[in-house]
């Protein structure tokens, strides 16, 4: 269905990037719905962990626990629909639906930039003002850093939303199999607002966090340099999952700018492979990163598995 249904004045769009789903789609589904099971466990056992040991309840843990919940919002926002794809005849979506898919997967990929900045100002200031750290880091500081987190990228993305939702439409089949920034392709003409509003996103959400990350990592390097064997090794547990979970974002945000908004001439099924890297490795990397490289978390998790009880 490649075109306006009028009835009920409902638009539909259809997705093309699948790859030869008439011979694979039961093994589609097989493997995706594997993934998202793993990523819904994973992150809820990580969270849980969290969640009940009083131990944990400090702004670095409760920072982790706010970005794997992200992770798990992120992969309902996709998988879902995605699943019911596999299996369906047609793979079509409500322009309106496809619109809230857009504004859910790009203000929660900025949140995640935005929760990896208030981690990293979280170690600044363990690492390097130890004494004033919980003067600074205060339960107030951090309700306040989560909400902005969630709060600005959603706000941020109100104007493209709205804009793109009352833009006529000239073609109505995507390349990919979710909305992303390659609903901008589907409009008759894109106003200068929508793409100024873009570039901008793009530089506050993404470009501006990564930069403040990477100054900040900076200066916790140079004093951790300079101080003891203690503090580089407080350092180098600490702030090794972090960078780690940043370089993992931060490749995959380069492939949906390159697949989506730049439109890049890739084959079907090197951009299904390289769009399918956007919504498995990042979701499943976080908990597996911060089960087994934070010590702590790690010691209560290896305690569940064994022993199989939470508390």
């Amino acid at each position: 269905m490649d075109q306006m249904n009028v009835e009920f004045n409902v638009t539909y769009l259809t997705f093309s990037g699948h790859v030869e789903l008439h011979k694979f789609r039961f093994l589609y589904f097989l493997v995706m719905f594997i993934v998202y099971v793993l990523i819904l466990c994973s992150n809820s056992i990580i969270l849980g962990i969290i969640w009940v040991h009083k131990s944990l309840h400090e702004p670095m843990y409760i920072f982790i626990a706010a970005l794997l919940l992200n992770s798990i919002l992120f992969s309902i926002n996709i998988y879902p629909k995605l699943l019911i794809d596999f299996l369906s005849d047609k793979q079509v979506i409500t322009h309106s639906h496809c619109v809230f898919q857009f504004f859910a997967y790009y203000s929660l990929g900025s949140s995640e930039f935005l929760l990896l900045s208030a981690m990293a100002y979280d170690r600044y200031v363990s690492i390097c003002k130890p004494l004033q750290y919980p003067n600074i880091m205060r339960k107030t500081t951090v309700s306040v850093l989560l909400l902005l987190a969630w709060l600005l990228p959603a706000l941020q993305l109100m104007l493209p939303v709205l804009i793109s939702n009352n833009l006529p439409l000239c073609r109505f089949t995507l390349t990919g199999i979710f909305c992303n920034n390659s609903i901008y392709t589907l409009f008759c003409v894109i106003p200068r607002t929508l793409s100024i509003s873009g570039v901008s996103n793009l530089l506050t959400m993404v470009l501006l966090p990564m930069l403040f990350i990477l100054f900040t990592y900076t200066r916790i390097l140079i004093i951790s340099y300079q101080s003891g064997r203690d503090v580089r090794k407080k350092a180098a547990q600490t702030c090794l999952p972090h960078l780690l979970v940043l370089m993992s974002i931060s490749c995959l945000s380069y492939y949906d700018i390159i697949i989506a908004r730049l439109q890049v001439s890739f084959s079907s099924t090197a951009r299904l492979i390289m769009t399918l890297q956007l919504i498995i490795y990042h979701p499943l990397f976080n908990p597996i990163i911060y089960g087994i490289k934070m010590k702590e978390i790690s010691k209560h998790l290896k305690k569940l598995l064994c022993e199989g009880k939470l508390t």
